[in-house]
């Protein structure tokens, strides 16, 4: 067996939170072999398995997880000339014509794709700089910030297949990408490790600019050329850290796992009823308008950030030893020391509040990991009214 298991591995140091107890067992994978040695020792001890990405977006229980804990440290970065992906698509026609097909391991940490793409000047990623976790995890959260998606550019994701123990390449238009949301966290949970994603990138592409924030940011005039790929990265990655989003060992919000809500999507009937309600609460200025955007299927999105704050929470807002950012309303923090139930106390406070005020039901983003369904069951619930 090409696999080295060891027993009570701690996995608060493998997670951007710093939070959580051990792993029974624990491994990392460097290839596909080594992916299928860890099904058959799950399997031969009764143990379920679970696969750690970066740790960036994750909260661990404080008793640990009872299972065989997988990194998968896949690696690699491959510029694929011709090559057919699935569907059956080619470099030499059809949507990917022109396209740059990059194949990139699951364990190669996500941030430097992206720079390794801007310096080649391949464009359709540029606005996702800054994100930290590894390659493997995109697909499962459809990962996204600042206009982009994930989705937009996965052609192919490869995986180990647990029923089988085969190799299966899946096509991008096949893993029912929505907003923060795949195949693999619903209908797929736990069927598939993931060992690379090929993207189809645009060499020599206009970079991505739709994001308000961003475009303000960039100050780019209507009309004017898009700005070059490496002013976008710069740019987003200056944001990021003005809301404490990007890891930093000097900044004091550094131990978080990113936004710990999403952004509700409502229902347009829903969205109506809560806008009435947010105006009929007395927390508007005069003249400020609800924070809402379009989203797939005709749907509203709102800013959880938005509803946080007007609900009360603000920024350094504290519950024992966790908190919330002192620059970022969506992000709750360790202060040093914190367990997992003082971030999910936390967390439920603050959904709570946000329920109670306005009717709006906040999920976590993070993955919770180690918890009984019924200590979980509502923050997981799904935000769609």
């Amino acid at each position: 067996m090409s696999l080295d298991v060891r027993e009570s591995v701690a996995l608060a140091p493998l997670t951007t939170l710093g939070v959580g107890g051990p792993a029974r067992y624990f491994a990392e994978a460097a290839d596909e072999a080594a992916v299928i040695d860890a099904f058959r020792f799950a399997e031969a001890r009764g143990v379920p398995l679970f696969v750690l990405g970066g740790g960036s977006n994750l909260l661990v229980a404080d008793r640990g997880v009872d299972a065989l804990v997988l990194r998968v440290r896949v690696r690699g970065i491959e510029l694929l000339r011709g090559r057919g992906v699935a569907g059956g698509a080619e470099t030499g026609g059809g949507e990917e014509a022109g396209r740059a097909l990059v194949r990139a391991g699951a364990g190669e940490a996500w941030d430097d794709l992206v720079a390794r793409s801007v310096a080649e000047g391949w464009a359709g990623i540029e606005c996702l700089s800054g994100i930290p976790g590894d390659v493997g995890a995109t697909p499962i959260q459809n990962v996204g910030a600042y206009g982009q998606e994930v989705a937009e550019t996965i052609v192919e994701v490869r995986a180990i297949d647990r029923a089988t123990g085969a190799a299966v390449v899946l096509s991008g238009a096949d893993c029912g990408f929505g907003y923060r949301d795949s195949r693999f966290k619903r209908a797929w949970r736990g069927r598939y490790v993931i060992t690379a994603v090929t993207f189809a990138l645009r060499p020599g592409g206009a970079a991505t600019v739709r994001y308000p924030e961003l475009q303000r940011a960039l100050a780019v005039p209507a009309g004017v050329a898009a700005p070059l790929l490496g002013e976008v990265r710069r740019t987003v990655i200056a944001l990021r850290r003005g809301k404490s989003m990007v890891l930093d060992p000097a900044d004091e919000n550094r131990r978080s796992a990113g936004s710990f809500f999403m952004n509700p999507t409502l229902a347009p009937d829903a969205a109506a009823a809560v806008l009435t309600r947010i105006e009929a609460a007395g927390v508007l200025a005069p003249g400020e308008a609800i924070p809402r955007y379009p989203a797939d299927g005709g749907r509203v999105k709102l800013s959880a950030a938005w509803l946080i704050e007007r609900a009360g929470f603000t920024k350094g807002t504290r519950h024992g030893a966790a908190g919330i950012s002192t620059r970022h309303t969506l992000a709750l923090v360790n202060r040093g020391g914190a367990t997992a139930e003082e971030l999910l106390g936390l967390a439920r406070r603050v959904r709570r509040g946000v329920l109670d005020r306005f009717g709006v039901a906040l999920s976590a983003e993070p993955d919770l990991v180690g918890f009984a369904p019924g200590e979980i069951a509502d923050l997981v619930s799904a935000a769609h009214l």
